[in-house]
């Protein structure tokens, strides 16, 4: 069958922001899914043309379909790209992560056989360290060997060098991980998937955030919420690898916006996948990247 039209059920949605080498690494790790049904929406916040070559160059040899949607980088606008992969889903249940995140082979086997209605999966991610990320390479991602564990990444563990290894580990049964106490509440916007269904009734992602940290995740699973959508953990399934960079801060603004909408209480966002019309984007900033 041609890859563009096996059908799928379920988008996988990719935020990216150049890092164009770090992108063809996770494309190259969706081709190791054990559920190859998928789709991929490369969501890009207005990178340079060579992500644009990484995404060709991952059409040209992947079984599943690979969409690129662009708009020009004026600032941080990953929720009004967010909101476009929403729009150019082809299917009813969406996975989001971020263009620096690996997922394991059976990242998005455990999201489909997890979900849920009325419930928003919440997966962690590996913090992983500058010596792990520096040899990845290409051969690592084809053989699998980025997701097996030696002592180099137990010491890089110990040493704080990378954080949280130990949501690396896989466990398949249900009472152990109850028995772990490996349950989260909050949401990873780099690892979270819902129906389209009830991220429409929220009206998508809040176009007013201007920079990381809270709109894209905090924001729309408090959202979720008011509308009965509950957060289910998958700490220790759908396993991630987050590619070493210097931590962001999330700025003033953000929280405030945040706290602005704990207070209103209003599960729809004024400005998201519809622009609502008692309101109209203002006082936005361009935060810096």
């Amino acid at each position: 069958m041609n890859r563009l039209a096996r059908p799928t059920d379920l988008s996988l949605i990719v935020a990216v922001y150049n890092k164009p080498d770090v992108l063809r690494l996770v494309l190259a790790a969706c081709a190791r899914q054990s559920k190859t049904n998928f789709e991929v929406i490369v969501a890009d916040d207005g990178s340079g043309p060579e992500v644009a070559d990484a995404v060709r160059e991952a059409q040209q040899r992947s079984f599943f379909p690979i969409t690129h949607l662009w708009h020009e980088d004026k600032g941080w606008r990953k929720n009004t790209m967010l909101n476009n992969a929403i729009r150019a889903s082809r299917t009813e249940y969406l996975v989001f992560i971020d263009g620096d995140c690996l997922p394991s082979r059976h990242f998005l086997r455990d999201h489909w056989q997890e979900r849920d209605q009325k419930t928003v999966l919440l997966g962690r991610r590996v913090e992983t360290s500058k010596r792990w990320s520096h040899n990845l390479t290409m051969d690592a991602i084809a053989s699998g060997s980025y997701e097996r564990y030696g002592w180099q990444e137990w010491m890089d563990g110990l040493r704080g060098d990378a954080l949280r290894i130990e949501d690396g580990l896989r466990i398949t049964s249900r009472l152990l991980r109850r028995l772990l106490l490996r349950n989260v509440r909050g949401m990873l916007g780099s690892n979270f998937s819902a129906w389209k269904q009830d991220l429409v009734a929220v009206n998508g992602f809040d176009e007013l955030y201007d920079g990381p940290g809270c709109g894209e995740d905090s924001d729309i699973q408090f959202r979720l919420s008011l509308l009965g959508v509950a957060g289910k953990s998958l700490r220790n399934l759908a396993i991630q690898y987050h590619v070493h960079h210097p931590l962001t801060k999330v700025s003033d603004a953000c929280w405030d916006r945040f706290q602005e909408v704990q207070k209103r209480r209003e599960p729809r966002c004024r400005f998201g996948l519809e622009q609502l019309p008692e309101t109209t984007p203002q006082n936005t900033r361009s935060a810096v990247r």
